[in-house]
C-alpha cells in the first residue's frame, strides 16, 4: 500500500498506468495496470483518488517490490523536472471480508453508513473501535465485499473481532482463487504477465477514453494496434468434463493442434464442474467453440465459456 502525495501526483501516475486516474470522484477507486514499453502488464493495482490529499495504491504482495521500483524511479525523473510528488509507503496489514454477509457484520462495527459506499469507493473510519481504518468496498473474489486497511499493530485485534462472529471464517487462499476464478478475474503470475498486453488479456476496459486518444501511457503504440488490428490469441474461459483442468494444460483444436494453453482452472465450487481460463488463438476464441484440453495424457472436451462463470455481486450505484 502506496500513498502518492503532491500536486502532480496524477500526472505521475498516469505516466505508469493505464487508466484515466484524473477522472476519478474524492473516495473513488480504479482498477487499472501499470505496463512497459513493450505493451505487457507489469502490474494490475487499484488506485483510489482519496478525499484527503494524496491518492492511495494498492499492488500486489508478489509485486510490492517491483512496482514499488517503477514508482521510485518515475518520481526521481519528474522529481528532477522540478514536479511536485513523493512517495510513501505504508505499513498497514490489508484484511478482506467478502460475501453475502459483509455488510451486516461490518455495519454493526461502523458508525458510517455501508448503504452509501457503493463498489470501488473508499473511506476513512474506524472499525470495531480501531480508528484510522480505510474501508473500500472492492475484493477480489466476485462478491459484495470490502477491503480494511488497518493499522498493523491492530490488525490481529480487528481480525480477531471479525471472526468472532459466527458467519465469519478464515478462507485461505485456494478458497479465494476458486472465487476470483469463478468471478473471472485474473490473477498475475497466471493470467497475465509482461508477456501479455490488456488486448490479449480482456483488459481494454481499463484503458480511459482521454488515455486512448492521448496515447500517453506506456505502450500505448503497441496496445493501441491491438486495438486497431485485433490481437493474435485472446484470454478466454473454458468449462470441461473429466478431470480438473490445471494451469499449463494444453488447449487442442478440432485437428488435434495446440490452439493455446491453460492459466488458471479449478472445480467450481459453485457449478459443480470444472472451470478455467487460458489463451487461444483468435480463430478460436468465440464463446461456445468446442475444443478439447489434455489431461494426464487423455484428452477431455472443454467449451469456450463466457465470463464470469458465476454472476457477480457487487454492490452498485443505482
Amino acid at each position: 500500500q502506496t500513498q502518492v502525495y503532491g500536486r502532480d501526483r496524477v500526472r505521475f501516475m498516469e505516466s505508469l498506468v493505464v487508466g484515466d486516474i484524473g477522472e476519478l470522484k474524492p473516495g473513488q477507486g480504479t482498477l487499472t495496470l501499470i505496463t512497459n514499453e513493450r505493451g505487457g502488464i507489469i502490474d494490475d493495482l487499484i488506485v483510489t483518488n482519496t478525499s484527503e490529499d494524496h491518492l492511495y495504491v494498492v499492488s500486489n504482495a508478489g509485486c510490492a517490490e517491483k512496482d514499488l521500483a517503477v514508482m521510485r524511479d518515475r518520481a526521481a525523473e519528474l522529481q528532477a523536472a522540478g514536479s511536485d510528488v513523493h512517495l510513501e509507503v505504508s505499513d498497514n496489514a490489508l484484511l478482506a471480508l467478502q460475501g453475502p454477509s459483509m455488510a451486516r457484520v461490518l455495519q454493526a462495527g461502523l458508525s458510517d453508513d455501508l448503504s452509501k459506499l457503493f463498489f470501488m469507493n473508499s473511506i476513512t473510519t474506524t472499525v470495531f473501535g480501531v480508528p484510522g481504518c480505510r474501508v473500500t468496498r472492492c475484493g477480489y473474489t466476485g462478491e459484495d465485499g470490502v477491503e480494511i486497511s488497518v493499522p498493523a499493530g491492530r490488525a490481529v485485534e480487528l481480525a480477531e473481532r471479525l471472526l468472532g462472529v459466527p458467519e465469519v471464517w478464515p478462507a485461505g487462499l485456494a478458497a479465494r482463487d476458486s472465487l476470483r476464478l469463478e468471478a473471472g478475474l485474473c490473477l498475475y503470475g497466471n493470467d497475465i504477465d509482461e508477456t501479455t498486453t490488456p488486448a490479449e488479456a480482456g483488459l481494454l476496459w481499463t484503458l480511459g477514453k482521454r488515455r486512448r486518444a492521448a496515447m500517453d501511457f506506456p505502450g500505448a503504440a503497441v496496445i493501441m494496434a491491438q486495438v486497431k488490428e485485433k490481437p493474435k490469441r485472446r484470454r478466454v474461459g473454458l468449462t470441461s468434463v473429466g478431470p480438473p483442468i490445471r494451469p499449463h494444460t494444453a488447449i487442442l483444436g478440432p485437428e488435434g493442434t495446440s490452439v493455446g494453453t491453460v492459466t488458471s482452472g479449478c472445480p467450481s465450487p459453485s457449478l459443480g464442474k470444472n472451470i478455467a481460463m487460458g489463451y487461444v488463438e483468435a480463430a478460436h476464441s468465440r464463446a461456445g467453440t468446442a475444443l478439447t484440453v489434455e489431461v494426464r495424457k487423455k484428452q477431455h472436451p472443454a467449451i469456450v465459456t463466457k465470463m464470469p462463470f458465476v454472476p457477480t455481486q457487487y454492490y452498485m450505484a443505482k
